[in-house]
Formats: C-alpha cells, structure tokens, sequence
C-alpha cells in the first residue's frame, strides 16, 4: 500500500489518484 501511494504521489494525476482510492478499497475489503 505505501508503494502505491508513493507511486500516487509522484505522478500526481487524477488517474493515479483513483488508481490509488479503489487499491485503498481494495486492500481494506481483503
């Protein structure tokens, strides 16, 4: 999850930050 969010942050777009929302979801569903 934090690779992810670096990742997020780094490229800092809106796809990567939904990219990164329905991982959250995800990861908090698993």
């Amino acid at each position: 999850a934090i690779k992810a969010f670096s990742l997020a942050k780094s490229l800092s777009t809106g796809n990567s930050k939904s990219f990164f929302v329905q991982q959250t979801r995800n990861q908090a569903l698993e």
